[in-house]
């Protein structure tokens, strides 16, 4: 019998992929719903940066900021790895502190310069207002499996 070897990833390993990935799904929680929505993610080690429109996520946050984020990395079944952040999540509005991570956010993904502003106009004509948070992580653990193992 073939069972699929799953190890513990190491703090670096973790970070690795946090740094490497920039995509997962974050999880939130409102008056007992749940809500899990697809977003990328921008890392400075040891913060987590999201910079989203406003909408659902961001009302189930303001409302409760005990966040989930889930990020992983895929080849196929037998190669994985998987990364759970939990944390708090903050609004970010002090106006220097908001300048100060889209700069960063604009260098790791210079495709956002020069569109980004607090609202951007969409495909519809509709002004979406934008928001930032800061993800401090609580807690941070992960998985992976580099194949196949006999036992």
């Amino acid at each position: 019998m073939t069972v699929l070897d799953i190890d513990e990833m190491s703090t670096k390993e973790i970070r690795d992929l946090l740094q490497k990935v920039g995509h997962g799904h974050l999880g939130c929680a409102f008056e007992g719903h749940p809500y899990v929505v697809p977003m990328h993610y921008y890392f400075d080690d040891p913060d987590i940066y999201i910079f989203t429109t406003v909408g659902m996520k961001t009302k189930y946050m303001d409302a409760n900021p005990e966040v989930c984020l889930q990020v992983e990395d895929v080849h196929n079944l037998q190669h994985w790895r998987s990364v759970t952040v939990m944390g708090r999540a903050e609004h970010i509005t002090d106006k220097q502190e908001f300048d100060r991570v889209i700069q960063f956010v604009k260098t790791e993904n210079p495709t956002l310069s020069p569109a980004i502003n607090r609202t951007w106009i969409d495909a519809w004509g509709r002004a979406e207002v934008m928001a930032l948070y800061r993800i401090r992580p609580s807690e941070m653990s992960g998985r992976m499996t580099d194949g196949v193992s006999s036992r």
